[in-house]
């Protein structure tokens, strides 16, 4: 298992905007692609997002990586091309406790 994540560090005019963006549109279009088993959207403070993003394998992050990601990020910037901050970090689960 590993996990794609992605935060967004937004100036304040655009972050109820950016918000219902990722709530109503960009999540559920990726999520819609299979790439992943969960998606999940948190939000720290006023103006920082995180998504983090939960695959089986590497291959299928690739896959989202390789025929997804480029049309989602350009989708994304032609929203808001100014007044958000991304990066993005991958992890890899090495154990677990419940």
């Amino acid at each position: 298992m590993l996990t794609y994540e992605v935060t967004l560090e937004v100036d304040e005019e655009w972050r109820e905007a950016v918000a219902d963006f990722m709530r109503h549109r960009h999540i559920p279009d990726i999520f819609d692609t299979g790439c992943f088993t969960s998606i999940t959207f948190e939000e720290e403070e006023a103006g920082r997002f995180r998504t983090r993003y939960q695959a089986r394998a590497k291959i299928e992050l690739n896959r989202y990586l390789d025929d997804f990601a480029p049309d989602f990020r350009a989708d994304f910037l032609e929203h808001f091309p100014s007044g958000v901050t991304v990066s993005r970090t991958i992890w890899w689960q090495l154990d677990e406790w419940k």
